[in-house]
């Protein structure tokens, strides 16, 4: 066996077959925007390399290797298409926008236990559980997210391709940092977070048994890494806009409670409604004796309700009688009506409403 050698890589290109070589590169120069970075030999050139939007393509005469799919994102673009590369080489052209959402459901609630639900392991050591079943058919997933071991955590400068997100402290704290947000902070235990689109961040550090819920509309939606992007970054830009959002981090120890909605009950709103253009609203509703919670009609799309303390039943969105924990969840449609009863006279549930149109093509 040769001895191993430390290398130190220059540069990297994927391979692709040619037979034409100057056919491929009038096709990659002049139909994909690629430009021409080596060619070799001069006198009967039998391979070249290209670069451009962030890839480097290496065509070799007789290279005995499929030819392969280039998937090239393009601003502006509305529908899909592919192009065939005169080696045959498959061109996937994709939109940059959010593709269109998919129908909401039918009127139709759903309960998650968390009996029933189960752990899997996400990205940075993160653990997750899906908190609505089939995630409102594709439109808003929400997850309970948790670090059981506290320490720093293994994440990256990174931002999501969203309509909306936002994050909910339910236990413990999280050290994080966003973009034009200042120096890092952290999160405790009852505060929320609005992360725009596309706003760069990054989580630091936790506490042992960090517990977050966050809810995010499209269910499916990518998470790209930033690598030139350093955070903190200089300066405080708290009214920037992304993507016509503001970032909100609402404090929940300085928040203040309101008896508004009736007797027993007290209510603790956020601002992120206004902040995500109608989007996403929250609070926080806790029992002070009422026996009932009543929950009115709302225009949002969908109504996501986690119990945080406490236990109740739920009535008007299904015929299970068994009550509902701490740890469970309902989503319902904002059109119905509908209460929760024999509540305990801890109970403090998130309320979140939903409304991934507002202001925006479905």
């Amino acid at each position: 066996m040769p001895e191993s050698r430390p290398v130190s890589p220059r540069a990297a290109a994927v391979v692709l077959p040619c037979a034409d070589l100057d056919a491929m590169l009038a096709f990659l120069r002049e139909r994909l925007g690629f430009q021409l970075d080596e060619i070799g030999p001069a006198d009967a050139p039998k391979y070249a390399e290209l670069s451009g939007h962030g890839l480097r393509i290496r065509l070799e005469r007789g290279a005995d290797v499929h030819p392969g799919i280039v998937r090239v994102r393009c601003d502006g673009l509305r529908e899909s298409a592919t192009l065939s590369a005169p080696n045959g080489t498959r061109i996937e052209l994709v939109g940059t926008d959010l593709p269109p959402l998919p129908p909401p459901p039918l009127d139709t609630p759903v309960a998650t236990r968390s009996r029933d639900t189960e752990w899997h392991q996400g990205r940075a050591g993160m653990q997750y559980r899906d908190l609505i079943p089939r995630r409102w058919n594709g439109r808003i997933v929400a997850s309970h997210i948790r670090i059981p071991r506290g320490g720093p955590v293994a994440d990256y400068v990174h931002y999501h391709e969203v309509r909306f997100q936002l994050i909910y402290c339910h236990r413990g704290t999280v050290q994080v940092v966003y973009e034009d947000q200042g120096p890092p902070f952290t999160l405790a235990a009852g505060d929320v977070v609005l992360q725009p689109p596309e706003i760069r961040h990054r989580v630091l550090a936790c506490s042992d048994g960090l517990e977050v819920i966050e809810l995010a509309c499209p269910a499916a939606h990518a998470t790209r890494v930033d690598h030139e992007l350093e955070l903190p970054t200089a300066g405080m830009r708290a009214e920037r806009a992304f993507a016509g959002q503001r970032f909100v981090h609402h404090v929940g120890a300085a928040a203040r409670w309101s008896s508004s909605p009736g007797p027993g009950i007290e209510v603790c709103g956020t601002t992120l409604h206004d902040a995500s253009g109608g989007g996403v609203g929250v609070r926080v509703v806790r029992s002070t004796g009422a026996p009932q919670v009543t929950f009115d009609a709302t225009a949002a799309e969908m109504r996501f309700v986690y119990l945080l303390r406490g236990h109740a039943r739920s009535r008007g969105i299904g015929e299970d009688d068994d009550p509902l924990l701490a740890g469970d969840c309902l989503a319902v449609p904002g059109a119905r009506r509908w209460s929760l009863d024999s509540c305990s006279a801890d109970l403090e549930l998130l309320e979140v409403s939903c409304d991934p149109c507002a202001g925006k093509p479905r």
